[in-house]
């Protein structure tokens, strides 16, 4: 498995238009919004236990965030569980308005990421790599604490493998 320094540093090569990452700050959550809003009406029995798609995902997402740092696994954590929080109530709604804003939402986030895709004049991570769809919503968590002054050392070992940022 690679490091997190490498995961962040290869997605990096595909974001360094600051444009591009500003449409990913607002694209990538609504995305995984949109996606635990959807997966969220998928039951799953267990026993006498019932979970749901979009815990399941909020589960394995974290378990690998976990994986790849304790620290910034715990901060997606928190992100994540408040995402589906929010997501449950969308979920329990009559199909068609389900559906609806959960289709709406998720073709919303990605076009505001094809635009910035647009302005970095490259395609998406994920295109040449599949793992980019779990390490996107990482990426810009990790950029917004970056704009806060934290993780200054990740910061610099991202950018050596990345490179520069660009207006």
């Amino acid at each position: 498995m690679k490091t997190l320094q490498q995961q962040l540093g290869k997605y990096g090569l595909y974001h360094r238009s600051k444009r591009n990452v500003l449409t990913h700050f607002i694209g990538i959550p609504l995305i995984v919004f949109a996606a635990l809003c959807l997966l969220a009406r998928i039951q799953i029995p267990l026993g006498s236990f019932v979970i749901d798609g979009a815990q399941l995902f909020v589960l394995a997402s974290v378990v690998y965030y976990f994986m790849l740092s304790f620290s910034l696994g715990f901060i997606m954590a928190v992100i994540f569980t408040l995402l589906l929080v929010g997501a449950q109530p969308i979920a329990a709604m009559a199909f068609w308005p389900w559906l609806s804003i959960g289709v709406g939402v998720f073709v919303f986030g990605w076009v505001l990421q094809f635009i910035g895709h647009y302005y970095e004049g490259k395609k998406p991570a994920f295109v040449d790599d599949l793992i980019g769809l779990i390490i996107g919503p990482l990426y810009v968590t990790v950029e917004l604490l970056f704009l806060m002054g934290f993780y200054k050392t990740l910061e610099g070992e991202v950018n050596a493998i990345a490179g520069p940022t660009k207006a």
